[in-house]
């Protein structure tokens, strides 16, 4: 699907300013005034710089992938990566999530023009790490135009601040499966998100520990959710961003998992004044009771548990029927030889392929649901009666009402190659972490 008789060409590349960007695509703003893109974002694939040669097309899905798929919707038909990842959104995490929950998006044609431009005018701004890793695709014909959810759609009217915030919730649920090892137990009662802290402070990755636990934001509990957002707050990392008339206030400038925009919570209450009306020293609480409300009552992070709770074997249970579904002898099994856990993996080689087919499905939809980023955002509502298409929320402490909207964005598909890179990090994270409470517990290190 796509907006027929649209093109942007060279010159409308001024009218898009740097937003942020993953590993799989830039996203860019809209400050111009056209009605078509007033309150949307542009999603541009990235190339890696590496690769020697890159296309358009979906032609490095695997026939494996176009198995996995095929119920869902059919990859053969994708004219572009772009495309597949709106069908994989519309027929996949939609459902799961909830249609006012998640944008699909549609397809705009681009030149190569104003890719070009794009890549130019925007590289200073874009992290030094990024760069090194990729760039634009000049080659595409193609980009996604999805709703800018840190604004409202129904005209962005500069007398009224509104004030967003992001919030990458991570796992909220700990595995249960029979199929996790012994010496991997811990998984059991320590959140996936700080063991893998430990990993990465040691690889040098941030300078310190989030004090964050997701099991805390995905509780139910106002109280944890609470302790969650204070949490963040105070450790944001990249997992933590406040938006105010959509520009970045707060959080992670996107290059590293420290770096932040205001360095103080005087700077951050000054910053916030126009939106929550309390003393000053107190604005920073109110918002964030204002956020842990919403998601309270909102319950949107309910689909979200649901989501991610479809990988019920965990990565050490998944990665047996990968090696099924891509015909391959298991590597896992290989490396354990014929002890009592290569026996009880036996069952899994076992399985029927359709089977083995939904066991990582399930993995890779649970992936997509693990990594994705939440964004709520919030405008005063001055008439109590006006009617309104958003829900509504009451700030007691400062007597204020407020309208608001929670969105679910990068929703990428998750290449079934990775699942041996997924297996490898889980690996890694629970001996890393095994070893911190060697040394700090004295607790025998049951990975060496």
């Amino acid at each position: 699907m796509g907006m027929e008789g649209i093109l942007l060409e060279e010159e409308d590349a001024k009218d898009w300013v740097y937003r942020g960007e993953g590993a799989v695509n830039i996203v860019l703003g809209y400050i111009g005034s056209s009605p078509t893109f007033v309150g949307k974002v542009l999603r541009i694939q990235k190339v890696p710089k590496f690769k020697e040669k890159y296309t358009v097309g979906t032609s490095d899905f695997s026939v494996h992938e176009k198995i996995l798929w095929k119920d869902s919707f059919d990859l053969d038909t994708c004219r572009s990566r772009d495309d597949a990842e709106r069908l994989y959104v519309q027929n996949v995490m939609i459902p799961l999530l909830g249609s006012e929950h998640v944008d699909a998006g549609v397809r705009v044609s681009v030149s190569r023009g104003f890719l070009e431009a794009i890549e130019k005018d925007h590289l200073c701004e874009r992290p030094c790490w990024r760069v090194d890793a990729a760039k634009v695709n000049i080659l595409c014909d193609s980009a996604l135009l999805i709703s800018d959810h840190i604004v409202f759609p129904d005209g962005i009217r500069k007398e009224v601040p509104s004030i967003s915030v992001e919030i990458k919730p991570k796992w909220g649920c700990l595995p249960c499966s029979r199929f996790l090892a012994e010496g991997n137990a811990l998984k059991r009662t320590i959140s996936r998100f700080q063991m893998h802290q430990a990993l990465k402070l040691h690889r040098g990755e941030t300078s310190g520990v989030s004090e964050y636990d997701p099991l805390d934001l995905f509780s139910g509990s106002i109280e944890r959710i609470s302790t969650a957002l204070k949490s963040l707050f105070t450790t944001p990392q990249n997992n933590f961003r406040v938006f105010l008339n959509g520009n970045l206030i707060f959080g992670g400038l996107g290059g590293g998992t420290d770096d932040t925009t205001v360095k103080s919570n005087e700077a951050f209450e000054d910053k916030i004044g126009d939106v929550i009306q309390a003393e000053r020293g107190q604005r920073k609480t109110e918002f964030l009771d204002l956020v842990s409300e919403a998601i309270f009552q909102s319950g949107v992070l309910n689909h979200l548990l649901e989501a991610q709770k479809r990988d019920f074997l965990d990565i050490e249970g998944a990665i047996h029927a990968y090696y099924n579904v891509i015909s391959q002898p298991c590597r896992v099994c290989q490396d354990l030889g014929d002890n009592e856990l290569s026996q009880r993996y036996s069952s899994l080689h076992s399985l029927s392929s359709e089977e083995s087919i939904e066991i990582v499905k399930g993995f890779l939809i649970a992936a997509t649901a693990k990594d994705l980023s939440m964004m709520i955002s919030f405008r005063p509502r001055e008439e109590v009666d006006q009617v309104s298409s958003y829900n509504t929320i009451l700030l007691h402490s400062t007597n204020q009402l407020f309208e608001y909207k929670a969105y679910f964005i990068d929703l990428d598909m998750k290449p079934l190659k990775k699942m041996e890179y997924y297996y490898e990090l889980d690996q890694k994270i629970v001996r890393c972490y095994s070893r911190l409470e060697t040394a700090v517990h004295g607790f025998p290190d049951s990975q060496e």
